[in-house]
């Protein structure tokens, strides 16, 4: 059975370039979903960095809303995914439609994938609640709402490494499944 590490921690910690390494000890094809959408010029930039990191090592699938419908359709053959990042995504769905009250359906969708996914997957995420609390009301939603995400694939993946400074805490470790 597949496995599902996520990776967290704060702003710039190394999370990114340590889920990059974990999936380079993969033999090919490796696969990269990435969530960010270019919607100013910093976005751009960081966006085409992520790219040079990669390089040809990954074949890159972009999917800033629906996740779990991309790597439904990944080839049978895929060894392993990186999935750059949940905060990323959940902010692109609170942008799209900030009026979904409850779960939405491609966060279902992908949790329940994280059941029983196609490859081994690792999934990168921003630990956004330790921090002062947000002066509006939508960023204290998304707060919210990403610590919940976060619980919810923690709870699921076999693996949960907290990023200190570029350096990786094992905070839970499961037999593989």
């Amino acid at each position: 059975m597949n496995s599902v590490t996520l990776i967290t921690g704060g702003a710039r910690s190394g999370k990114s370039r340590y889920a990059l390494a974990l999936a380079q000890q993969y033999p090919a094809p490796r696969a990269f979903i990435a969530t960010a959408e270019p919607l100013d010029d910093d976005m751009r930039r960081r966006i085409e960095r992520h790219r040079q990191e990669r390089a040809g090592d990954f074949v890159t699938l972009e999917s800033p809303l629906d996740p779990a419908e991309r790597l439904a359709a990944f080839p049978t053959d895929t060894r392993v995914a990186v999935l750059d990042c949940l905060t990323v995504w959940l902010g692109n769905l609170l942008h799209h439609d900030p009026n979904v009250d409850g779960l939405r359906p491609q966060i279902s969708r992908f949790l329940e994938m994280l059941d029983a996914p196609p490859c081994d997957l690792i999934v990168v995420t921003n630990e956004v609640g330790a921090g002062i609390v947000p002066h509006n009301d939508l960023a204290r939603r998304f707060r919210d709402e990403a610590g919940t995400l976060n619980q919810q694939v923690a709870a699921r993946a076999d693996r949960l490494i907290l990023m200190v400074s570029g350096y990786p805490l094992m905070v839970k470790e499961e037999v593989p499944r």
